[in-house]
């Protein structure tokens, strides 16, 4: 696996994230205007959006790439972070974003965004990343051999739910952090959508770019949002602590 996404790292490396997730949101964007009128011009049913499955580890994170993708999809966020250590740091970014959405919906008037949670298992996060085979990964810094794993096996997890339920696209918050690799992100993606001949495509995204990462900050304090100091799992704490 880890050649695979090499290869297509290797490939990717020189892509514009964002100029591709333009191109994207401007043909999205004509369809929508399309489909407005019938061949007689007359009005049809407004809810021409694609659906986005997008998986989310935070309200944050969240913030920035909803208000930024919301008129183009219909979104479900997809919470699915058993890296996120202790219990009780996984439950509290949960209730955040829980919080924020309303308010968030309500103030942007947005349409309805759904939230999906799946459960918290912590054992799937150390099978999915090996540390115990591979020990010296617990030490590692951010955006390494640790990260990719834990990056895939989220990213699987959103897309096998989109494929199984149908969705246009999926794609993940991650890319807006700066701490976070956004060629292995868009790697993956890419890779997880050539895997299967299903219907859902992989949105490319390099959310901290054109200010993202700065919007989703100043989103933050506009909601009053908690911003964890680290990114979630158990050795991202420890390392950080060092």
């Amino acid at each position: 696996m880890g050649g695979v996404i090499q290869k297509i790292k290797q490939y990717m490396q020189n892509q514009n994230y964002q100029q591709e997730l333009e191109k994207i949101l401007s043909s999205i964007s004509n369809s929508i205007l399309d489909k407005t009128f019938d061949k007689k011009n007359s009005l049809i049913e407004q809810n021409q959006k694609p659906t986005l499955l997008l998986h989310a580890c935070c309200a944050p994170c969240s913030s920035y790439v909803l208000e930024y993708l919301a008129k183009f999809f219909d979104i479900t966020i997809f919470y699915y972070n058993p890296n996120i250590h202790p219990q009780e740091e996984y439950f509290r970014r949960l209730n955040e974003l829980e919080n924020f959405l309303p308010e968030f919906l309500q103030q942007k008037n947005f349409s309805n965004i759904q939230l999906v949670k799946e459960n918290y298992e912590p054992s799937e996060f150390f099978a999915a990343v090996k540390t115990d085979e591979n020990p010296e990964l617990k030490t590692e810094n951010e955006k390494g051999e640790r990260c990719r794993r834990c990056y895939f096996f989220r990213m699987k997890k959103a897309y096998d739910f989109a494929c199984q339920n149908n969705f246009d696209w999926f794609t993940t918050t991650l890319s807006i952090s700066p701490f976070k690799d956004a060629h292995k992100i868009n790697a993956i993606g890419q890779l997880l959508q050539n895997s299967t001949q299903k219907q859902t495509k992989f949105l490319p995204s390099d959310f901290k770019k054109k200010n993202g990462f700065k919007r989703s900050l100043e989103l933050s304090k506009e909601f009053n949002l908690y911003r964890q100091d680290y990114c979630g799992c158990v050795f991202s704490k420890e390392n950080k602590n060092h």
